[in-house]
């Protein structure tokens, strides 16, 4: 790894950055709701944050199929509309000398039969519904548990999903395993109570994360692919019974045969990170100690910038940003050069038009 600090340049993949300021994949639901195809806005707004160039990007999560649960506004990777749609962003990032990942999203059960196609059952690792909160607006259902046959043609939609992204002219996949959708819902033990292959012990808890991670290397190439997993997230009411376990398993296994990923990409506890630092629990020390390799964190600096710069200077991890990167589109610049922040508009997050989305001034026009 190349030298620390926030400023200092590392390699992805096959591209060298200059700096280790990432913008988090941050879904803003601004597409268009019927065909799911990018706009000018998403043109707009990623090439807005490719900024002066030499740095990473990830996309909102894009749904690989339309059995991935799309909600109104999500974008998708899975029609000829799409890539075309996504090759003007990819243009955009690139004509400022930036690079751009696309993440790979299918929701499992947190959707609703309403937006999958004839009304279907939303699907899951197992029969066992999300509690309390409705998913936007919807009751959440109670999926059905994949068939075991179903699980390869997912495996599938994955891979055909990553070439549309690379046919799209992205530098990269990320392959969304976080955040409690279908590849977590796999990994947890509250969500998984397969008695197969694919269930029960943390090697089988695993197996459908590994198993799409090589097959999507094989399609598009190993420095060409990422994964984001979350080791603590509660989110979408998930919990694993031995998250270090679990996650070390995963994480030793992908850096036992996938050593040339492009990065890894974790999301650290839903507290701050100065709050879980000390904690041998509850952070990402154990994980970054296994892999080694480009390490990306987010979910840990919302509040904390200056925490974020003392972060990179002792671990050389690269920082994903979200909330201050929505409202700063120079947030490099900003960072580096220490000048203030806009606020962010919590409002304007999902769904609407340029109000909030590309509307944020940089800094000369403040």
């Amino acid at each position: 790894m190349s030298s620390k600090g926030l400023f200092q340049p590392i390699r992805i993949g096959n591209h060298d950055l200059k700096h280790r300021v990432v913008l988090a994949p941050l879904t803003r639901l601004r597409a268009d709701p019927d065909t799911h195809v990018p706009n000018d806005k998403h043109v707009q707004y990623y090439g807005q944050r490719a900024g002066n160039g030499g740095g990473l990007l990830i996309t909102e999560a894009t749904n690989i199929s339309p059995m991935a649960g799309r909600y109104p506004g999500s974008p998708g990777i899975w029609s000829k509309e799409q890539i075309e749609g996504w090759k003007k962003v990819t243009k955009a990032v690139h004509d400022r000398g930036s690079i751009i990942f696309l993440q790979l999203w299918h929701v499992g059960r947190a959707t609703h039969a309403a937006w999958l196609p004839n009304n279907a059952q939303p699907v899951s690792a197992s029969a066992i519904s999300i509690s309390g909160d409705d998913t936007f607006g919807l009751a959440n259902e109670v999926p059905r548990a994949l068939e075991i046959d179903e699980i390869q043609d997912l495996i599938n939609d994955y891979v055909q999903a990553a070439k549309n992204g690379i046919e799209a002219g992205f530098d990269g996949v990320e392959i969304h395993g976080a955040n409690g959708y279908i590849i977590d819902q796999f990994i947890n033990s509250n969500t998984n109570q397969r008695t197969d292959r694919y269930g029960g012990s943390i090697e089988n808890r695993a197996r459908l994360a590994l198993e799409i991670t090589d097959a999507v290397v094989k399609a598009v190439g190993i420095d060409k692919t990422a994964i984001r997993l979350s080791p603590f997230s509660d989110f979408q009411d998930m919990y694993d019974e031995t998250p270090n376990d679990t996650w070390g398993y995963l994480v030793q296994q992908l850096k036992a045969n996938y050593p040339g990923l492009a990065y890894l990409h974790m999301v650290e506890p839903r507290f701050t990170f100065e709050d879980s630092a000390g904690s041998s629990e509850h952070n990402l020390d154990h994980f970054r100690n296994i892999w080694k390799s480009p390490f990306i964190i987010a979910g840990g600096f919302g509040h904390d910038v200056t925490g974020a710069v003392e972060h990179a200077e002792k671990t050389g991890d690269l920082i994903a940003f979200g909330r201050f990167f929505i409202a700063n589109p120079d947030l490099p610049s900003r960072l580096q050069q220490k000048l203030p922040l806009n606020a962010y508009n919590r409002a304007t997050f999902y769904g609407g038009g340029a109000e909030g989305y590309t509307d944020y001034p940089l800094y000369e026009e403040a």
